[in-house]
């Protein structure tokens, strides 16, 4: 996900020490972005908790995930649903662009969490994990995981891109909407409160008590 822009940030290739620190850097902006919208989709998800509703909504997140990746892009593409934003994301994207003619700390910084701020599909997807926590904060903190998640293989491309094979890079294409896949019948399982540990706790378990009853 977001491979160009990683591959075209102005980072100095002379010296591997300080090209780290430049690449934590746009790191850190990607999951300060990821952070601030797993807040607000996780504070929307507690409104579904405390409505008593959470639990549908897991598996309505978790069906939504797979038709994401079963429905072709082209019928998504028939259908605009940026639209009320796209002004907002234009002016994003100078600015964006505008940064990639620094070489500075705070520029590397502003274009993560300009990037994070922008229309992926990977982040739609996660969002729908956000919206499925039962609070603010712990929605902040699937969207860190998730922000954490891509580090390795966005820094891959960074230093690999040249030596990634087309075949490699297919699978690894491939291999995301299994994934997201899985996610998404583990989301279905967990709102269904089948009694299973952990994957799929009854329904019972899934709410707070305010006086638990111990035996």
């Amino acid at each position: 996900m977001c491979g160009p822009i990683a591959m075209m940030l102005p980072v100095d290739r002379n010296n591997p020490v300080k090209k780290v620190t430049q690449i934590m850097s746009y790191h850190l902006g990607r999951i300060s972005a990821y952070a601030t919208i797993g807040f607000i989709f996780g504070l929307l998800g507690k409104g579904f908790f405390i409505a008593g509703i959470q639990q549908k909504m897991s598996i309505v997140i978790g069906i939504l995930m797979i038709a994401a990746i079963v429905i072709p892009e082209k019928v998504f593409a028939r259908y605009n649903f940026s639209k009320p934003l796209f002004r907002l994301i234009s002016k994003m994207k100078q600015l964006l662009g505008s940064q990639f003619k620094k070489k500075s700390y705070q520029s590397l910084f502003t274009i993560g969490l300009l990037n994070g701020f922008l229309p992926c599909g990977m982040v739609y997807v996660a969002l729908f994990g956000a919206i499925a926590m039962q609070s603010s904060s712990l929605g902040v903190l699937y969207m860190v995981l998730f922000g954490l998640g891509t580090i390795p293989l966005m820094s891959t491309v960074l230093y690999m891109d040249s030596f990634l094979s087309v075949a490699v890079r297919n699978k690894i294409q491939k291999a995301i909407p299994v994934v997201v896949a899985l996610i998404g019948v583990l989301f279905i399982l967990r709102g269904l409160g089948l009694g299973i540990p952990y994957i799929s706790p009854t329904t019972m378990s899934l709410f707070v008590q305010a006086n638990p009853d111990c035996h």
